[in-house]
């Protein structure tokens, strides 16, 4: 108990040492990425856990039918939409931190401002798109035809708050641009403790469905965006929202958009080729689709990990980029590989001990546990070939090196994945077949990254 007292002690210490913006291009390199890394990974896994509440919730006081509802095709149709444009609004943080790391004070302003107009206009049309289109897309899918109704209402709710979900997405990257990692960490913590509070209230209690845990969503995700603007607006430096701000700059939009539309097709390929996949798990029945919903918000809490150390490593990247700081880039390259390599070791090691006894949690249909196990088996001891997909994939972005990464990721992931399917799981419809196609995709795509950074590395004489 004491030892667990110290490590959150020091947990708390670091959180603390991250309070307002922060120059990532001076001090210990160690000290500064882990000091950054650490609330962006606190924050992802709280939003992690309000997603596995959901999960809970549904699958326990509404039952399978509705677990494979809101975590099945709708899951998969809102990473592809909304997945899109916040993607797509990580070139907006790539670029207002490369200003911030060259003391552009001026242009980061602008840059703030044209990150959030553009972030309202998609969040309309966002949302226009996804509550007419939910039962298309969804039959599209070949969802279950027990669960369609009930996705279709889950659907439709979530896309009501999609602007505010972006909204906060765009903010929480221009925090993290200028090494505020804190603040989001902040605000995704309410967040969750209130979006479990009413998914409680509206599922348990209230007896709401799916439509109660979509509820419980929007109202969470409105309240962290209401935050995270009240702060930017209060702020006095550069980067604070004005009314009058809220515009467009078209330079800074286009380079905005050179690198957030890559990273948006990236996103995009990454929910195709899934929902690829999630139609070949549909195929195999309700109870394999729940099943495959309930282990992808259990092993979600190493994706949030994962997903927090490459924002940490692309912010980081692109502040020292900005300064000219290339000895801190390769730095950086160093002690990410060895820090984030070991704590997915020690993330896969928990999973593959405790996962069995953490399942239950969330169902108790005995076929869809037993199932979900032997999915996590088949991909959790591979979780690090991710690991070095998303630090080399930082860099790259943080440099404004977008394009290539894409590519690389387009074929190696997402393609080789559809292949798979195509032809190894339709001559075997196995889900061994269906898992496999993620841990030799990320294999590949190592394999790739490592002889193109080799060359990156020699372009900029980074040693």
């Amino acid at each position: 108990m004491y030892a667990l007292f110290c490590h959150f002690s020091l947990f708390v210490r670091f959180i603390k040492m991250n309070n307002g913006k922060n120059d990532l291009t001076e001090g210990s390199i160690g000290r500064k990425l882990i000091s950054f890394f650490l609330p962006i990974a606190a924050g992802t896994l709280f939003q992690q856990l309000y997603n596995a509440a959901d999960a809970i919730v549904v699958g326990k006081f509404v039952g399978t039918i509705a677990l494979a509802a809101v975590g099945g095709s709708a899951a998969n149709i809102t990473n592809l939409l909304i997945g899109f444009f916040v993607a797509l609004s990580g070139g907006s943080t790539v670029v207002i931190a490369q200003l911030f790391g060259a003391k552009d004070e001026e242009s980061i302003q602008k840059a703030t401002g044209t990150a959030v107009a553009f972030c309202i206009i998609s969040g309309i049309v966002l949302t226009v798109v996804g509550i007419i289109f939910a039962p298309f897309f969804l039959r599209v899918l070949q969802t279950p035809a027990d669960t369609i109704s009930e996705a279709t209402t889950y659907l439709r709710i979530v896309f009501l708050g999609v602007t505010a979900q972006l909204l906060y997405n765009i903010e929480a990257g221009v925090f993290n641009a200028v090494g505020d990692s804190r603040s989001p960490f902040i605000y995704l913590s309410i967040c969750c403790i209130v979006n479990i509070f009413l998914d409680l209230l509206l599922v348990a209690i209230f007896k709401m469905g799916v439509a109660g845990a979509a509820i419980a969503t929007i109202v969470s995700q409105i309240l962290s965006a209401v935050l995270a603007t009240a702060k930017l607006m209060r702020s006095t430096e550069a980067y604070r929202i004005t009314v009058k701000g809220i515009c467009i700059d078209r330079y800074l939009l286009g380079r905005m958009l050179r690198i957030g539309i890559p990273s948006g097709l990236q996103s995009s390929m990454y929910a195709i080729s899934n929902m690829i996949i999630q139609v070949a798990v549909n195929l195999l029945g309700t109870a394999t689709v729940a099943a495959w919903s309930l282990t992808g918000k259990l092993d979600g809490f190493y994706w949030a990990c994962s997903n927090a150390a490459g924002i940490a490593v692309m912010n980081f990247t692109a502040q020292n980029y900005g300064a000219g700081r290339m000895d801190r880039v390769h730095g950086c390259e160093k002690l990410s590989l060895k820090l984030f390599m070991g704590i997915t070791l020690l993330f896969s090691a928990v999973l593959l001990g405790f996962g069995r006894f953490l399942l239950p949690l969330f169902n108790d249909d005995a076929e869809v546990l037993a199932q979900a196990w032997q999915m996590m088996l088949y991909m959790v001891p591979l979780y690090f070939t991710w690991t070095y997909i998303e630090i080399i994939s930082g860099i790259l972005r943080g440099m404004g090196d977008a394009i290539v990464p894409v590519i690389i990721i387009g074929l190696g992931v997402c393609l080789l994945r559809v292949v798979w399917i195509a032809t190894v799981y339709k001559a075997h419809h196995t889900m061994l077949n269906v898992c496999l196609a993620y841990p030799i995709s990320w294999i590949v795509t190592d394999v790739a990254f490592f002889f193109y950074y080799r060359r990156v590395k020699w372009l900029y004489h980074i040693k």
